[in-house]
């Protein structure tokens, strides 16, 4: 391992790419903590120190953008903006034809996708950056508990002053979109994957100290013992998959003969990723939402059903959030399962090259033979989706530990992914050179 490690050091080529991801992720954390302009910086530090929590939305936005959202940075919004581009672009291929058509026209095509893709962050990171300053501006970031100084964090209320702050960080979006380009092109790994998951990690030291203190040392221990564990099994099942065999038929093209070799359809269990999470905690957050904004005047109690949002949707100590959760998990993770892998057009592709799985005719009933284990395979995979995305809440009600717990829902997923992705691309560019990879 250690001899792998230094060969890569040794690589002028591979020592090159991973000193220039490293440079581009310190200037990533280091705009995470350079104030946005109009932002009383002590009393976000004031407000940060109160442990005040957020939930929703607002605490998923907060782990994706490595704790810059609360701060108030020229980064707040992180990547956010552009990972929720990415996923309508991606459902829109279903809805809009000619969407359809560019991603089947190749490289052409997928480029100007990304095109619409970058579009579509900026106009995000201009509605966003709105948001967050109007929830800034009314004291409600930090939650209804919080103390006086969350209500004073912006020091101008002029419209150049808000005007300058949506600006910078839709600025800052686009300017994290560009580094993550720049990663994927001359570093290692995705650049939008690299930066996620430094922005997730950042939070790790965060909150096992939080978890030390408040349980003390015996507890962190026990943590991090089974978080280990957990991951142990979150890296089993995402290399997990379904290879499902197929055979093509040797044709003569000329004086050349094609075909006649074996490959196989690798079906992977968890092929919706963190997608489904996301989804699902997106949309719960909504009830949460409409109530926040329909709370009565001071002195007059609240309407019933903002009452029972209130007790039962809004944090996710309660079983019913939590079965709600779990429920809104499987059912995303059927629908994106669906919309990115189409058995119809994998048995039509198939059968243009010859292709064919041993005792499935070719056509429709190969299609129908796709299905079949897509549907199969897809229900353990939403079922440790859901299981996954449970046990932060599940130490949210136990410990008191913060919704964003590390060891559990879209931060170990991420965390995880990632990880993998990117050893495998160093093992590769390893393997080019020297034969041997980065593990054995």
């Amino acid at each position: 391992m250690f001899s792998a490690v230094a060969r890569i050091f040794r690589t002028p080529d591979l020592r090159k790419k991973i000193l220039f991801t490293l440079a581009i992720i310190a200037l990533f954390r280091l705009g995470s903590f350079i104030p946005a302009p109009f932002v009383d910086f002590g009393n976000v530090q004031t407000c940060l120190n109160a442990n005040q929590d957020t939930s929703g939305l607002y605490s998923l936005v907060n782990l994706f953008s490595g704790g810059a959202l609360l701060k108030l940075s020229i980064f707040a919004l992180g990547i956010m903006p552009y990972i929720t581009a990415s996923i309508i672009v991606q459902l829109l291929r279903v809805v809009i034809p000619r969407f359809e058509t560019l991603y089947k026209e190749g490289q052409a095509g997928q480029a100007k996708l990304t095109q619409y893709t970058r579009y579509l962050t900026i106009a995000l990171g201009v509605l966003q950056s709105t948001t967050l300053i109007t929830v800034a501006r009314s004291g409600a970031l930090f939650g209804t508990t919080a103390v006086s100084q969350c209500t004073q964090l912006i020091t101008d209320d002029s419209w150049y002053a808000i005007m300058l702050m949506v600006i910078t960080m839709t600025a800052g979006t686009g300017l994290i979109m560009w580094m993550g380009e720049l990663v994927t092109e001359r570093g290692i790994g995705n650049g939008m994957s690299l930066l996620i998951f430094t922005s997730i990690a950042a939070q790790f030291p965060s909150s096992l100290w939080a978890v030390g203190q408040s349980q003390g040392i015996e507890i962190l221990l026990v943590v991090i013992a089974i978080g280990l564990l957990i991951v142990m099994g979150v890296v089993f099942v995402e290399q997990s998959q379904r290879r499902i065999p197929v055979q093509y038929a040797k044709r003569m093209v000329g004086r050349r003969t094609y075909g006649g070799n074996n490959t196989y359809i690798p079906i992977k269990v968890n092929m919706a990723g963190v997608v489904p999470v996301i989804f699902a905690s997106s949309l719960l957050y909504l009830p949460a939402l409409i109530a926040q904004f329909n709370q009565p005047a001071a002195g007059k109690a609240p309407a019933p059903w903002v009452t029972w949002i209130t007790n039962y949707l809004t944090k996710g100590d309660h079983p019913l959030y939590m079965l709600l959760y779990f429920l809104l998990i499987v059912g995303f993770t059927y629908f994106y399962v669906a919309i990115t892998f189409n058995p119809e057009e994998v048995a039509d592709n198939m059968k243009k090259y010859g292709g064919f799985i041993p005792g499935i005719r070719a056509g429709r009933p190969t299609a129908e033979y796709l299905d079949y284990v897509l549907t199969r395979v897809t229900l353990p995979g939403s079922f440790y989706l859901g299981i996954i995305a449970l046990i932060p809440l599940v130490a949210f009600a136990l410990i008191g530990a913060s919704q964003n717990f590390m060891f559990g829902g879209t931060s170990i997923l991420i965390i995880v992914g990632v990880g993998l992705e990117t050893v495998k691309q160093i093992d590769s560019q390893l393997q080019q050179r020297h034969y041997e990879g980065l593990l054995r």
